[in-house]
């Protein structure tokens, strides 16, 4: 994709076209290897109401487990990762209240999944230096629906993401940046 800076991954590459995208960014004093190191470090259990809610739709996670962890694991994928960035994926059924998500095992069974009535989701976090005196912190989630089922599905949890997405740069990234800062100082 044109235009994409050194350190923010491409996603095209794997949702090209997504039904829905969330992408929240802030930017620090801190270093970007700075930033980075502290998102690797926040826990489920600093992120108050977005930890409760990660742990309500996988349940079984533990209270501190960290953000790094939860995306390493199942039912997630690691599909892409560099210095400063971590790319993964999952599918399923994500609008289900059971834990309807299959096992992938690599980022080619990701980008081969087309099970219809079922999503595709890519989360990206990432540290970045744009142009300026100041570093990035970065995360983007985006969905694909599979068939007809797949899109109503994807329809039907809409609301909630506009709902709580907002916790992902108010909870998430803060908690990252607030770290990084305190580091820093």
């Amino acid at each position: 994709m044109a235009g994409v800076r050194d350190g923010v991954p491409d996603l095209d590459k794997w949702l090209e076209s997504p039904m829905l995208r969330v992408a929240h960014r802030r930017q620090s004093t801190a270093s970007a290897d700075g930033l980075w190191q502290a998102a690797l470090e926040v826990s489920l259990n600093e992120t108050a109401l977005l930890g409760r809610l990660v742990r309500w739709r996988i349940p079984g996670l533990a209270r501190d487990v960290s953000y790094n962890g939860l995306f390493r694991e199942p039912p997630f994928v690691v599909l892409e990762e560099g210095p400063r960035l971590l790319v993964s994926g999952l599918a399923g059924r994500i609008w289900t209240l059971r834990r309807d998500y299959p096992r992938l095992r690599s980022p080619a069974e990701f980008s081969g999944w087309s099970e219809r009535g079922t999503a595709r989701v890519v989360f990206a976090h990432w540290a970045d230096e744009p142009p300026g005196d100041r570093a990035e912190l970065g995360s983007e989630v985006r969905v694909q629906a599979i068939g007809a089922q797949g899109r109503l599905g994807v329809a039907a949890v809409r609301p909630l993401v506009r709902s709580f997405g907002q916790l992902v740069g108010s909870e998430g990234i803060n908690a990252a940046v607030r770290r990084a800062e305190r580091a820093r100082a």
